[in-house]
């Protein structure tokens, strides 16, 4: 079984990091310049949060605040799921799904190590399919397939 720990063996060391107190503009300048959806809230080697281009179009946007004026901390996302490192990838899966979130957090005891995005799930489990999923439950699809077809 794929765990989260394979998961962040492969990707990138996280770089994409911004403080509470920092602009919502500021936020999405870096987004930009990382190319990526979302950045880690840190408050020196505390996690915070996440704050997402969802947060920026739900919270910012929709709700008439202003980029140059409002924080990340006002409109970040602080309730996120969490996972452990040892938690398999069919456990992200189902996490993700049942908690309609595109990202899940990754901590081992207290320590922060990163975030597990719906894309490393997916690219986990196309590339490793025989490894992430349980031979049971890839026997039992496959039958439902056949019966469907």
């Amino acid at each position: 079984m794929r765990t989260v720990a394979n998961i962040l063996q492969n990707k990138p060391p996280a770089f994409n990091f911004i403080t509470p107190g920092a602009k919502v503009i500021e936020a999405l300048h870096l987004m930009n310049s990382v190319n990526l959806s979302y950045l880690v809230v840190k408050e020196g080697s505390t996690f915070c949060g996440i704050f997402s281009e969802r947060d920026y179009s739900r919270n910012v946007i929709l709700k008439g605040l202003h980029s140059d004026s409002c924080s990340v901390s006002e409109v970040m996302s602080t309730s996120l799921p969490a996972v452990g490192m040892q938690d398999t990838v069919e456990h992200c899966m189902q996490m993700l799904n049942s908690h309609k979130t595109r990202y899940l957090i990754v901590f081992e005891g207290q320590d922060f190590k990163g975030v597990v995005t719906i894309n490393d799930v997916l690219r986990e489990a196309i590339e490793n399919k025989a490894m992430v999923f349980d031979e049971s439950a890839i026997r039992e699809a496959t039958e439902m397939q056949d019966k469907v077809f």
